[in-house]
């Protein structure tokens, strides 16, 4: 069974942390529920660890974080250029939220702030037909992120959508590279606690509409299950 390599670019307060775990911590939950064999490893560029080359790689996910893929860490360049080599050697690559941007980005894609102001709480994306990941019409997933993926690579197929998020999910013509900007690593728990850090952050409106989304029901589950299989199914 194929090891799957977590790239952390974010680290959770403490308070956070304590309660819900590390990012990686919480899509190691979300491997293990969709498959228990499946093992990972963990790189922390987050806390100053150096990317391995990814041809040694079976699988790679790229975790969400509070950065921008724009912003001026010495840690981006790096991580474009292993996105970049991970894709041209057809090395299973998924990346969700900041990892999602980050690998548009480095395929020629364009990421900013968008005018549509923050995105949180529960919502509801439009699945492509014939998208090779989902089967069904739409999923319900937790988000929390300003930052959007505006303009996609030439390479990338959108296959998830909604009004507030165009490019929610790039699935790219190389069969091995998957983004997503939702977080099906996060339960309705998390979700809620995200409401109560963006208390001030994000108007109060946005506040009340997320809190009260995240009473209906959620697809975690099965975008995390679909993007497990992906990063580890057999090629060739």
């Amino acid at each position: 069974m194929p090891r799957i390599t977590i790239v952390e670019t974010g680290l959770l307060g403490p308070r956070l942390r304590e309660r819900h775990g590390t990012f990686p911590e919480m899509f190691q939950r979300m491997i293990g529920a969709a498959d228990a064999s499946v093992e990972s490893d963990v790189v922390s560029l987050a806390n100053g660890e150096t990317l391995p080359d990814p041809a040694g790689l079976d699988a790679i996910l790229i975790t969400g974080s509070a950065a921008g893929v724009y912003d001026d860490f010495d840690w981006i360049a790096p991580l474009e250029d292993f996105v970049r080599a991970a894709h041209d050697g057809s090395i299973p690559m998924a990346g969700i939220c900041f990892g999602h941007q980050l690998i548009a980005q480095a395929l020629g894609g364009t990421v900013r702030k968008s005018d549509k102001g923050w995105g949180i709480g529960r919502h509801v994306y439009r699945l492509a037909p014939d998208n090779g990941l989902l089967a069904g019409e739409a999923v319900a997933v937790v988000c929390s992120h300003q930052d959007q993926v505006i303009a996609p690579p030439a390479s990338a197929r959108t296959i998830m959508s909604s009004d507030f998020t165009p490019h929610a999910g790039l699935l790219y013509a190389n069969g091995t590279t998957l983004s997503v900007q939702p977080h099906p690593e996060f339960d309705a728990d998390f979700g809620y606690a995200l409401c109560e850090l963006r208390e001030g952050v994000a108007p109060d409106a946005v506040v009340a509409t997320a809190r009260a989304s995240l009473a209906d029901p959620l697809d975690h589950d099965k975008l995390g299950g679909a993007i497990t299989r992906f990063l580890t199914r057999r090629r060739g």
